[in-house]
C-alpha cells in the first residue's frame, strides 16, 4: 500500500490539439478531454483543482504552455521523459494504446513513483534556447545551400541566374547565422559573466563552447555531480553483456546533448595538446592500445569534469590543481 500523497495526482496525455486527463474522484478513475488551449487549461483546473500533482510527458513544445499555466496557478508539475513512462507501461505488460490509457498510466506512475518537480526556467535561458534552435536551423539551411552550390558548380552547363541566387542565399544565411550567434553569446555573457570567464580559462574550451555548455547545463545550478553532466551530454559508457553474451564494444549512450557533444569533440583536439590533464589522459589511453577516437571521447569527459569542478569551486583552471568536486562527487 502507498501512503496518501500530499497532493492529488492527475495524469495528462498532451497532444497538439487536446489534453487527455485522468484523475481520481472518490477513489474512482475519471477521464476528461479538453483542448490544448487556455480555455482547456481553465476547464482542467476547474474540474481537478489547482493544487494537484500534474504528471505529463515531454511532447515537443506542446506541453510548455500547460506546464507554465499549472505552475503559475500553484500546481506541482512533473514532466517525464517519454522513454520512462514507456518502460513503466511495458513493465506492467499493458496491451493497446490510446490517449485515455496513456493518461491513466501517467496517473499510476505519479502515484507509485518519486517524482522530480518541474521548475520554471529563467526567461533569459528560455530565450537563449530559442535562439540556439534558430541557429541550428540556419546552420542546416546554410549547409544545404552550400552543398547545392557546390553541386551546381561541378556541372558542365551552369545557369548564371541559379548560381547568383544560391550565392546570394548563402551570403544571407551566413550573415543571419553570425548575427544570431552573436546575440546568443551576448545574452549568455550578460547572465553568466563569472562562469564564462571561469570556463574560458580551461585550455581547449573557447567562448562559444563555454556559452553553449552553460546554456546546456542551465548554469550548472541543478547539478549535484559531474556524472549527471556527462549523462546529460550522452557521453556515459554503455555496456551490453550478460553471461557469455557480449554485444559489441562498450560505447557511449549518445542520448541527448548531440550539439554539445559535437562541440566538445572538436574542442578535444585542442585540449589534448594544450590541456595538461587531457594530454596525459589521451597519451595514456593511446599507449594502452585504445583507438584515438575513444581517447578523444575520454578527453571530452575530462573537459566536462573540469568544467563542473571549476564552475562549482569558482577557481579558474590551474594545471596542477585537483578539485575535491571533480574527484569526490
Amino acid at each position: 500500500m502507498h501512503s496518501p500523497l500530499p497532493h492529488p495526482v492527475v495524469g495528462i496525455d498532451v497532444s497538439k490539439a487536446t489534453l487527455a486527463v485522468c484523475y481520481l474522484q472518490q477513489e474512482q478513475v475519471q477521464h476528461l478531454e479538453v483542448s490544448n488551449s487556455k480555455a482547456g487549461f481553465q476547464q482542467l483546473v476547474k474540474t481537478c483543482g489547482a493544487h494537484c500533482r500534474f504528471v505529463l510527458e515531454v511532447t515537443g513544445s506542446y506541453y510548455l504552455a500547460l506546464a507554465y499555466y499549472l505552475y503559475e496557478h500553484g500546481g506541482q508539475v512533473a514532466v517525464l521523459n517519454p522513454l520512462v513512462i514507456k518502460r513503466f507501461i511495458q513493465m506492467h505488460l499493458s496491451k493497446g494504446k490510446s490517449d485515455r490509457k496513456d493518461a491513466q498510466w501517467l496517473l499510476r506512475y505519479g502515484q507509485q513513483q518519486t517524482l522530480s518537480i518541474w521548475q520554471l526556467e529563467e526567461t533569459v535561458l528560455v530565450e537563449c534556447r530559442q535562439l540556439e534552435q534558430v541557429s541550428e536551423q540556419l546552420l542546416k539551411q546554410k549547409i544545404m545551400v552550400s552543398n547545392s552550390l557546390e553541386a551546381l558548380e561541378q556541372q558542365p552547363v551552369i545557369s548564371k541566374l541559379a548560381l547568383k541566387r544560391l550565392q546570394h542565399t548563402l551570403k544571407v544565411l551566413t550573415g543571419q547565422l553570425q548575427a544570431v550567434e552573436t546575440e546568443l553569446l551576448t545574452l549568455l555573457e550578460q547572465r553568466f559573466a563569472a562562469e564564462m570567464t571561469l570556463l574560458c580559462s580551461i585550455p581547449g574550451i573557447g567562448r562559444k563552447t563555454a556559452g553553449m555548455l552553460l546554456l546546456f547545463a542551465g548554469g550548472f545550478r541543478r547539478l549535484d555531480n559531474y556524472r549527471q553532466l556527462i549523462a546529460m551530454a550522452g557521453l556515459s559508457p554503455r555496456e551490453h553483456s550478460s553471461g557469455t553474451s557480449i554485444r559489441g564494444k562498450v560505447r557511449i549512450t549518445k542520448m541527448g546533448g548531440g550539439l554539445i557533444r559535437g562541440k566538445l569533440f572538436m574542442c578535444s583536439f585542442s585540449a589534448k595538446k594544450k590541456n595538461s590533464a587531457c594530454q596525459a589522459l589521451f597519451d595514456r589511453l593511446v599507449a594502452k592500445g585504445k583507438n584515438k577516437q575513444l581517447a578523444l571521447i575520454a578527453v571530452c569527459n575530462k573537459l566536462l569534469k573540469q568544467a563542473f569542478a571549476i564552475v562549482k569551486s569558482g577557481v579558474p583552471y590551474q594545471a596542477d590543481f585537483s578539485s575535491k568536486l571533480a574527484l569526490n562527487p
